[in-house]
């Protein structure tokens, strides 16, 4: 099996929380449908460090100048307060265009979504954020397929508000088809929903513990 590369930006200020169920669930394959599939590498802008709005400091394992689409099989945009304060992410959202464009899926959470809305990836899409108003200040030209909701799929493309990591990931989980449709509706129950008897669902499923 030859394994595949989920990639996610790192930047300054980025807002930790909105990725974290995403990632630890890629990389750790306890409960993948096909174990072994998938690893994780974080991408910035250059390899120096970045800090996080949590104040942690994260080494990126790539340039984003040095990643292929061809040899990704998805791009995680997080938010970050850079993303409201001029165009220093932009080469990430023109990144997300070709991706898109290669056919390779995008994922992308709260200011995020607003780099793509200036990219103009949103503008034919159904697609959602933090508000329909903020978007609106990207003078972007979408705002007719704007939906109001957590988290929209549409093809290849993911976006998520800021309060919803949970539904982020479960998008991007089955996206990426890394869990049978059982196990993805138990995790899902279980800490989007905070249902304790899905953790004996998952643990059923595929013979492990939950964390």
């Amino acid at each position: 099996m030859t394994k595949k590369t989920v990639h996610v930006a790192v930047y300054d200020t980025l807002s930790d929380w909105e990725v974290g169920a995403a990632t630890v669930n890629i990389a750790d394959d306890s409960w993948h449908r096909e174990p072994g599939r998938f690893e994780v590498a974080t991408v910035g802008l250059t390899t120096a460090p970045v800090t996080t709005a949590g104040r942690l400091r994260v080494t990126p394992d790539l340039a984003l100048a040095d990643i292929d689409p061809a040899d990704s099989a998805m791009l995680i945009l997080p938010g970050a307060d850079l993303w409201d304060a001029g165009d220093d992410l932009a080469p990430f959202a023109r990144a997300a265009r070709a991706f898109l464009a290669a056919g390779v899926p995008v994922a992308a959470i709260c200011g995020a979504t607003l780099g793509l809305a200036k990219e103009g990836l949103l503008d034919a899409r159904p697609h959602t954020s933090n508000a329909a108003e903020y978007l609106a200040s990207s003078g972007y030209s979408g705002a007719a397929h704007y939906v109001d909701a957590a988290a929209v799929t549409d093809g290849d493309l993911i976006t998520a508000d800021a309060m919803s990591p949970f539904e982020f990931a479960r998008e991007i989980f089955a996206r990426l088809d890394l869990f049978e449709p059982q196990v993805l509706d138990a995790w899902y129950q279980l800490f989007g929903h905070k249902d304790p008897s899905a953790y004996y669902a998952l643990a059923e499923n595929v013979g492990g513990q939950a964390d």
